[in-house]
């Protein structure tokens, strides 16, 4: 292709030069052919005239020692000269002279005797209409005049020349008429044109010459001076093309192409620079990728599977070949899920899912060029089982009281909001316990820490055991415990939340922790309530509730009323 190029430029470099100076060579040609012919027909036109002017003065010569009739024989032998097709003296009015007795007639009237013997026969012989405007041109400028004809296929040129009337000739013509007569001179124009077209033929000749040399010189100096340098740079442009960095142009001299021969060399040089920095991040970007513990897939435009790196494949279980035949919406083997993933970039769409015992976090998208056009996707698989365990290790941690196995106090706080904001939302009915363990702080004085220790332990123990799943047991702090009891109404002391404390209370009046005897006293309060507004409300509730109980005695459970 780059040849091709090479050679259209030396065409219109060749064509720019060439067309212009053939212009200007053809318009000295024609005006050189015009200016040629113009000069032969003024040459044949000064030659016939000259002709016709010794005609005259010859005629002349014979006329005055008034020999007429040998004036009509030098007319008549005047028709045999070369190039001469018809020679006529007229008349005035168009008609030959010499063919009748009417001039002859008037000028021995004029004369008074008779000097010239009328002719025997008389002949009117019309040659020029006497309306023929070269004749009447003629008659009135007293002016040579010439007009063209034709007589099979022969171009002729007719000369009118004026014969004028001397004073000399005024004895027999009298002074009457400027003119005695009209001169018809036809010449024949073909040689003439013959002359004319040889010219034009020679003319031709040399510009075709001139035209040959000049288009053979021009495409020698542009093959050598344009084609060939550019075909060097081109052929390297080429080469470049298909990747090979190693060529360069030659630079003969200091010239434009030169110049650009030195600009494409600078170029592959910083192209070789540039392809060094990119096959070494290369390199790096392959020795990541292939290293990368997340599995990482690609596609192209058409979203086929170009890249598998290794990690995919042990997250998936699955051979790269395997992944590009099943293609990249299969990876997951739920293809609606992973087109509705990259049609909607991951909005509304979890991106944590178990996969063949796995918990894999997944992030996929479309690769947009600059334009916006997509040329390509990408998806990146990472193996977060373990990560998510601990997740929920440190979970259970941050909300597990670590010495009774039941939800610490700030996730009390937590599910206590939570719950209140519900049962306030949609009318549910929610209770809250606060126990402690009556006389816990001398039983510690009396047995030890360690065995209160051991005390609560059992009590947090057996709160799991005892109330619903739904139900959230916690430690509010020291031996104080709290239970948030959801959708469970107050009702009367045979159900509800005073039963189920109160046999929750019999539960740990009943259990014996290293042959040690504990109770529990217990306070009750419930949403709705006239003096419940929100869940501190229903805590500061509860807490009273306790205390009324200690007052009553311990070991029992006392309930707000409404």
């Amino acid at each position: 292709m780059f040849t091709r190029v090479s050679s259209s430029i030396g065409a219109k470099i060749i064509l720019g030069v060439v067309v212009p100076t053939a212009a200007i060579l053809v318009g000295m040609i024609f005006f050189y052919s015009q200016h040629e012919e113009r000069s032969l027909l003024k040459q044949n036109e000064a030659a016939r005239l000259a002709m016709a002017r010794s005609v005259i003065q010859g005629l002349n010569a014979v006329m005055l020692p008034g020999s007429a009739t040998i004036a009509q024989l030098f007319a008549e032998e005047l028709e045999h000269v070369p190039g001469v097709h018809d020679f006529r003296i007229l008349r005035s009015n168009g008609l030959e002279a010499f063919q009748d007795n009417e001039t002859i007639a008037a000028v021995n009237l004029r004369r008074g005797n008779s000097a010239f013997v009328p002719r025997s026969e008389e002949h009117e012989i019309r040659v020029v209409p006497a309306e023929h405007p070269a004749l009447q041109q003629a008659l009135s400028s007293n002016q040579m005049v010439s007009y063209p004809e034709s007589e099979d296929n022969e171009r002729f040129l007719t000369f009118l020349i004026p014969i004028p009337n001397q004073r000399i000739c005024h004895r027999c013509h009298a002074d009457e008429n400027l003119l005695r007569g009209i001169v018809k001179l036809t010449t024949s124009m073909e040689s003439v044109y013959a002359a004319i077209q040889e010219s034009r033929n020679r003319a031709f000749r040399i510009l075709a010459v001139s035209l040959t040399g000049m288009l053979l010189l021009v495409s020698l100096l542009v093959r050598r001076l344009v084609v060939t340098p550019l075909a060097e740079v081109t052929t390297a442009m080429t080469r470049v093309a298909a990747g090979d960095l190693s060529m360069r142009v030659p630079q003969p001299g200091q010239d434009e192409l030169s110049l650009m021969a030195g600009s494409f060399n600078h170029m592959i040089k910083q192209l070789l620079h540039i392809h060094a920095g990119f096959q070494q991040e290369h390199d790096k970007l392959t020795t990541i990728i292939l290293s990368a513990r997340e599995g990482i897939i690609v596609t192209d435009a058409q979203d086929t599977v170009v890249l598998v790196n290794p990690a995919a494949e042990r997250l998936l279980g699955k051979t790269a070949q395997r992944i590009m035949d099943e293609g990249f919406y299969n990876i997951l083997d739920d293809p609606a899920y992973m087109a509705s993933y990259i049609k909607y970039s991951g909005r509304d769409h979890p991106d944590e899912l178990v996969y063949k015992g796995k918990v894999l976090s997944v992030h996929a998208a479309r690769i947009l060029a600059p334009d916006g056009a997509p040329i390509g996707s990408a998806a990146l698989l990472r193996d977060i089982t373990e990560a998510k365990r601990l997740e929920e290790e440190l979970r259970f941690i941050s909300y597990t009281d670590k010495l009774t196995g039941v939800f610490n106090r700030r996730r009390m706080e937590e599910l206590l909001d939570i719950e209140f904001d519900r049962a306030r939302r949609y009318g549910y009915p929610l209770a809250l316990l606060f126990f402690d363990v009556d006389h816990f702080k001398r039983f510690n004085d009396e047995h030890g820490h360690d065995q209160g220790d051991r005390v609560l332990h059992a009590i947090g123990k057996l709160m799991k055991q005892y109330f619903r799943k739904i139900d959230s047991p916690c430690r509010y702090g020291g031996e104080e415990f709290c239970v948030i009891l959801p959708s469970t109404s107050a009702d009367d002391k045979t159900s509800g939340a005073w039963m189920v404390a109160e046999r929750f209370r019999q539960r740990v009046e009943a259990q014996v922790v290293d042959n040690l005897k504990i109770t529990i006293s217990i306070g009750v309060a419930v949403y709705p309530h006239p003096t419940v507004k929100e869940s501190l409300d229903l805590v500061k509730a509860a807490d009273n509730a306790l205390y009324k109980a200690k007052q009553a005695g311990r070991n029992c459970v006392i309930m707000v009323q409404g």
